[in-house]
């Protein structure tokens, strides 16, 4: 009897956010933060999506904002996400899927 082998694929996460000047800043941090990730334009909207897990640091988002930013204000930049939200406190959000 031969052994098979399973492979397993890794599903994308990702977050929809509005388009506005505020998260540009949060958009680029999330780019900085996730080198695997992939950015597409949309009319009013900006899709971004990482193999398997994405991570928004809230020190990578202040320092291109240029001011204080907390992680609940993330909610305001959101349209919809993929994946589950692993991780939501005041330094930082991690979208995975549980399996």
């Amino acid at each position: 009897m031969s052994e098979s082998t399973q492979t397993t694929a890794v599903r994308d996460v990702g977050v929809d956010l509005q388009e506005t000047e505020d998260n540009r800043a949060v958009m680029e941090a999330i780019e900085a933060d996730n080198p695997d990730c992939s950015v597409k334009h949309f009319p009013g909207l900006v899709r971004i999506s990482s193999p398997g897990r994405l991570t928004i640091n809230r020190e990578s988002v202040e320092q291109r904002l240029g001011r204080e930013w907390e992680t609940h204000e993330f909610q305001l930049a959101i349209v919809s996400y993929f994946g589950h939200i692993k991780e939501w406190d005041d330094d930082q959000i991690i979208i995975a899927w549980d399996h």
